[in-house]
């Protein structure tokens, strides 16, 4: 669906995007993951044919945007980091407004009931909440039954209860099968939404995978935590299988064990728990982050 080699981006001796490639593949959310000013807009304004690249090679849908922009535009659902409406338009009237735009429509209707916005239909764009004013960009977006979706940062600034609607409404198009390049600056946003990503910082892909690729290719080491109802007896001299290293709290109550090879660590730290007639409280087991994967590979936490 997306084909990006070589992509750079200057704006006179400032270079926003270092020659970065890419694919998105058909029925795949794919996520552009990095702070603030790495690159991630300018790439996806590219995508969509807004804003002219300086170099490199890019089919979206087989055109080029960079040329065939209006053919493109007719295909493609964008929903952009920040839309603005005029105040005094109604939801129904935007709607019919975008839907004169496109040679195909949906039923905007059945957008509206769809994404909770069917009693707002009269309401003017002012009256909106911040989530519903996002609700009804996405609509807008989905209004010409795209092939393709850019979504540039769906849930900035939302609140908590605001972002977790956009979730649900993003994780509905993914079971649709629908093909989706979003960016977020969110760890948690990313690995909830996306099957594959790609971390951008200053302009340069760091890594690419899936959240579970990328973290396990960063930093190995899952941790294990057990607590137990009485002070646990002496660990084996060498550990358990594939253990990198393991610590008992102060009381002895509280075993942390950190492995590369969480499965087969686990397995045999089982048996000894069994073994030794130990009556367990909890088990906790935690594997690496993708925020520890990006603060790993670029030297800084992601909202620095």
């Amino acid at each position: 669906m997306i084909r990006v080699s070589g992509l750079t981006k200057r704006y006179g001796d400032f270079t926003a995007v270092h020659g970065i490639d890419f694919e998105v593949n058909e029925g795949e959310v794919f996520g552009l993951l990095g702070p603030n000013g790495a690159g991630k807009t300018t790439t996806v304004e590219i995508l969509e044919g807004l804003r002219p690249r300086t170099s490199g090679e890019v089919s979206v849908l087989g055109f080029d945007p960079g040329i065939q922009h209006r053919i493109l535009k007719d295909r493609i659902g964008v929903c952009l980091q920040a839309a603005n409406f005029p105040e005094k338009i109604r939801v129904w009237e935007a709607v019919r407004l975008f839907a004169s735009f496109y040679s195909r429509t949906a039923d905007g209707d059945a957008l509206l009931r769809r994404l909770q916005l069917w009693e707002k239909r009269q309401s003017f764009y002012s009256h909106l909440s911040g989530g519903q004013k996002q609700r009804l960009a996405l609509a807008l977006a989905l209004l010409n039954d795209p092939q393709l979706l850019f979504l540039d940062e769906p849930s900035a600034g939302l609140d908590p209860q605001a972002r977790l609607e956009i979730h649900e409404l993003v994780l509905g198009l993914r079971a649709e099968r629908r093909t989706i390049l979003l960016t977020t600056h969110y760890i948690e946003e990313a690995e909830r939404l996306c099957d594959r990503v790609a971390i951008i910082d200053e302009g340069r892909i760091v890594a690419l995978g899936t959240p579970r690729e990328i973290q396990d290719r960063v930093i190995g080491a899952s941790l294990i935590e057990v607590t137990a109802a009485a002070p646990l007896p002496e660990a084996p001299s060498g550990g358990w299988r594939d253990c990198d290293s393991f610590s008992l709290s102060g009381d002895r109550c509280v075993l942390s064990v950190r492995s590369r090879v969480l499965p087969a660590t686990l397995v045999d730290l089982v048996k000894w728990l069994d073994a030794s007639g130990v009556v367990l409280r909890d088990v906790r087991l935690q594997r690496p982050s993708l925020e520890e994967a990006f603060l790993e590979l670029t030297g800084k936490r992601l909202r620095d």
